[in-house]
């Protein structure tokens, strides 16, 4: 069964993301490192958070994968993805594990 995992870069009046750097960079590490487990990826840039509400985050990755043996061993081979997030934001990132349903 196919498993998601989900990034997400929350956004708050100090954080700071370098989207052009996180797009042509970051998700290239991303695809050298992991890119072999991966089926799918998308890139959501936040707008918002509703109607007149800031976005609460600055970007969210879906990145999809066969199984969850797929994903472990993209999570092995993660240490240098991992590595690079300073060099884009500030902020913590949140992660997600999920089952794809649809």
């Amino acid at each position: 069964m196919p498993v998601s995992l989900q990034v997400a870069y929350p956004a708050s009046e100090d954080s700071t993301f370098d989207l052009d750097y996180y797009l042509s960079t970051h998700m290239a590490l991303v695809g050298k490192h992991m890119g072999p487990y991966i089926e799918s990826t998308l890139v959501t840039k936040g707008l918002a958070g509703g109607p007149n509400v800031p976005a609460p985050f600055h970007a969210i990755a879906t990145i999809v994968f066969k199984d969850q043996d797929a994903l472990n061993s993209a999570l092995g081979d993660s240490a240098d993805v991992l590595a690079d997030i300073p060099n884009f934001t500030n902020s913590k990132p949140q992660m997600l594990i999920g089952e794809v349903m649809g």
